[in-house]
């Protein structure tokens, strides 16, 4: 298995809309466990797929690696949801700070719903439906966010966002000085 390049703000296939999985292949299960190991290695409680440039609708999570008292648990309890939907938000919302491995050093808080229902498909294609509550439900929606192309920054105010610019300015330079242009690449 390998450790997957994440991709950084800036990047366009962080703002585009993934497609359906089709069904379970091998390299759909090779995508998993890499965006697992990815995800533990990068201590992160989750994961979609086009932050490692696959623009298809997958995430993986464990929101139970980190204890409530802030300390790290053995990371044991990935969760895989393939082509989810969330079909439900409860009206009540909830501040939380926010960061996202894609926006290294970004943290800012966003409101969303305190509770979703959610449908999609596990590791072994089979087909769930099931309620999720605070950090689950918080990063639920972030991820789900990432398959439609939206990024957490771009839930915030206008006045959060321009407080903001000048870090993500600097992550999209940092990022175009480090990537070579498609183009140019065999020159």
């Amino acid at each position: 298995m390998a450790i997957l390049r994440v991709l950084i703000y800036g990047d366009e296939r962080l703002q585009t809309p993934c497609r359906a999985v089709e069904k379970l292949t091998p390299e759909i299960g090779q995508l998993i466990a890499e965006m697992g190991e990815t995800m533990y290695a990068a201590s992160g409680v989750g994961l979609a797929a086009p932050q490692v440039g696959v623009l298809q609708r997958l995430l993986v999570l464990d929101v139970d690696q980190v204890g409530e008292d802030g300390e790290k648990n053995k990371p044991d309890r990935l969760r895989v949801f393939i082509n989810p939907q969330i079909v439900w938000t409860s009206d009540e919302d909830s501040p939380f700070v926010e960061a996202c491995l894609s926006i290294p050093g970004v943290e800012a808080e966003v409101y969303r719903p305190t509770r979703i229902r959610i449908r999609y498909r596990d590791e072994r294609w089979e087909e769930h439906e099931e309620e999720a509550d605070s950090l689950p439900a918080r990063v639920l929606q972030h991820e789900v966010d990432h398959l439609d192309g939206i990024l957490f920054v771009d839930r915030l105010s206008f006045i959060k966002r321009q407080a903001l610019a000048g870090q993500l300015r600097r992550l999209r330079k940092e990022r175009e000085t480090i990537c070579v242009p498609v183009a140019s690449a065999g020159k």
